[in-house]
């Protein structure tokens, strides 16, 4: 078996005090994950979970305060030499990408950072177009222009556009309704199969995670309590807390979802007792 492309060990966080006086805050205790080379990992839990904070310190966005990550078998490169390696998708379309840009230079901005010309730019971001099934014609548009599911299909094209072999996807369908996100997914899909990149999936939605994973995590109070291959963590999982993800997941069905949300309060109570 090859060696993982993301290996995170031991992984502490601490989170500063609000006040001086306070002491610092444990968000993440002696985290393991690794991500391998054209996977996809889900890592689902709660808000609060510190799902978020592995994403962010993956992608050089908020600091560690001991542990190792590292890329490739090498300790992680520095923030500014990770970007050809390492992009996001964040969750809310609406606000990640510049408003007063065109999709043009929002596409054509980070391959022209890295010195491409802005002839071989412009024929990339052709490509990158036809990858997420955008017309031509969204070159010349603004974001406001678009729908939430086409912003999103935006970013896709932008974390795509440097060719990185990891894509850290934040909630990335959270903001989006059930068609919409499946579509997304699909998408995400097709494009994993195409080029190859790996995904580290965040999401607080077991259901949406278990759709696109290969491997699932599960994250609580900033600790792995389970973790595995999709059917056995997302169909027989092993921990509580995993069951109660289970049981939360929104499902089109009205009378399926009122025989989930019946069973979540049972489990609640349960657990309580």
């Amino acid at each position: 078996m090859s060696a993982p492309l993301l290996q995170i060990k031991n992984l502490m966080v601490d989170a500063p005090g609000r006040r001086w006086r306070q002491p610092h805050h444990r968000i993440l205790h002696g985290v393991d994950l690794s991500v391998g080379q054209g996977q996809t990992v889900g890592l689902v839990g709660e808000s609060g979970s510190g799902k978020t904070t592995i994403g962010r310190v993956v992608l050089g966005l908020f600091p560690h305060t001991s542990g190792e990550v590292r890329f490739d078998g090498q300790p992680m490169p520095a923030r500014r030499e990770r970007g050809a390696q390492v992009q996001a998708v964040f969750q809310d379309p609406y606000s990640s990408l510049n408003p007063a840009m065109t999709i043009g230079d929002i596409l054509t901005e980070p391959l022209l950072a890295a010195r491409w010309s802005r002839t071989d730019a412009q024929a990339r971001i052709s490509e990158l177009l036809d990858r997420v099934a955008m017309p031509a014609g969204t070159l010349r548009r603004y974001p406001r222009e678009f729908s939430g599911g086409q912003r999103q299909r935006i970013a896709i094209a932008r974390a795509l556009a440097r060719e990185p072999r990891l894509i850290v996807c934040d909630e990335p369908v959270s903001a989006l309704d059930l068609s919409t996100q499946a579509r997304v997914l699909d998408l995400l899909i097709e494009v994993q199969r195409d080029t190859g990149v790996a995904l580290l999936f965040i999401s607080h939605d077991l259901a949406v995670v278990r759709r696109i994973s290969h491997r699932i995590a599960v994250i609580q109070s900033g600790r792995i309590v389970e973790e595995g291959e999709v059917e056995q963590v997302a169909d027989d999982p092993t921990h509580d807390y995993t069951r109660r993800l289970m049981t939360a997941s929104p499902l089109p069905d009205p009378d399926r979802q009122a025989e989930r949300r019946a069973a979540w309060l049972e489990l609640t109570r349960t657990t309580k007792e």
